[in-house]
């Protein structure tokens, strides 16, 4: 149902990419193995969510009071 409310897709989306950041942070080797195919989006997430960390933080508390004063 995510994917028919932009507002639920860009939320799923923040938090695969921040905790895809955070189980690469606990164990790197999890994801660095699977660079390629369908589970390297992990990996990519993971990615976004390293170089991008200041964005992607930005983005997480615009949500969150998006989601909390809006809704």
């Amino acid at each position: 149902s995510a994917i028919f409310n932009f507002q639920s897709l860009l939320t799923v989306i923040l938090l695969l990419i921040c905790t895809c950041a955070y189980i690469r942070s606990l164990a790197p080797s999890l994801l660095d193995k699977n660079k390629t195919g369908l589970l390297g989006i992990f990996w990519k997430c993971a990615r976004i969510g390293e170089r991008k960390s200041p964005y992607v933080a930005v983005c997480c508390v615009v949500m969150a009071f998006s989601i909390l004063f809006t809704q």
